[in-house]
């Protein structure tokens, strides 16, 4: 997964459809089609796109959401690389879970910490070839789809499971991770913010995301540290200490097992 060469594949799973890529920088405009769900893994500086007629240009923060309805996006030429994944979820498992075809209005570039656990947890059966059974695939789809007939739906969604988090709840709790990812951050920080017990909060989050709360606090270290080894000089040792891991050793471990690639490997 170099920085210089292009990787795309596509996984065809239980309820859902994923299409990972990896692209350089590129003039050439791309299209993420409608009726998808995606999450941008890099950051982007005064990125142009383009959605039902209206020109946007903004920054884009790395784990950035992209919901899209009847209206897909072109993308303008890209300066840096570009690392996203999009699910496009089966339509019948739509219509089951809301059935009167909910009309899905475009969330272009939003926080959504829902949409981003369950997108890790996609991308890392592209990118190291850790496979979701059928059952775990099936299951991370419908919880997507719900996700995104609730929040984002112009019909009411099915009712929130119990047990489940809503979604400004898990959007705090990610931000409260983002905001210092040097910082020691413990499992009853993360309840506090959640106003619930470690436990409750626990299998909640992972009810919720997919992810365990220490599985997305290494997911949130991990992409700003690859943000900072795509776009900095900073050394692989300062850029581990920066995102909280003070074992360098450690730190590349688990980069590679989660990313598919060593930190100096990325830059290469």
């Amino acid at each position: 997964m170099g920085s210089r060469r292009a990787v795309r594949s596509a996984i065809d799973w239980p309820g859902m459809r994923s299409e990972y890529c990896w692209l350089p920088p590129h003039d050439e405009p791309t299209v993420t089609r409608p009726h998808q769900v995606g999450i941008s893994f890099s950051r982007h500086r005064a990125q142009e796109w383009e959605s039902g007629g209206r020109a946007v240009r903004a920054d884009i923060p790395a784990g950035a959401a992209f919901v899209t309805g009847e209206e897909g996006i072109t993308w303008g030429g890209v300066a840096g690389t570009t690392e996203a994944l999009e699910i496009y979820p089966d339509p019948d498992l739509v219509r089951r879970i809301a059935p009167g075809a909910p009309s899905i209005e475009n969330a272009l570039g939003v926080r959504d910490g829902v949409v981003f656990g369950i997108a890790t947890l996609v991308k890392r059966a592209h990118v190291v070839g850790s496979g979701l059974t059928d059952v775990e695939a099936s299951t991370l789809a419908h919880r997507l789809v719900a996700h995104v007939v609730g929040s984002y739906g112009g019909v009411r969604g099915p009712r929130r499971p119990v047990g489940v988090l809503d979604r400004r709840t898990v959007d705090r709790v990610t931000e409260y991770v983002d905001a210092d990812l040097a910082a020691t951050i413990t499992l009853d920080r993360m309840a506090d913010v959640a106003a619930l017990s470690p436990f409750h909060f626990a299998r909640a989050f992972k009810a919720t995301t997919g992810l365990a709360p220490h599985r997305l606090v290494t997911a949130r270290r991990l992409e700003a540290a690859k943000a900072a080894l795509l776009t900095t000089d900073a050394s692989v040792v300062r850029v581990a200490h920066t995102v909280g891991f003070s074992n360098v050793s450690h730190f590349r471990r688990v980069f590679r097992r989660e990313l598919g690639v060593a930190p100096g490997e990325l830059r290469r």
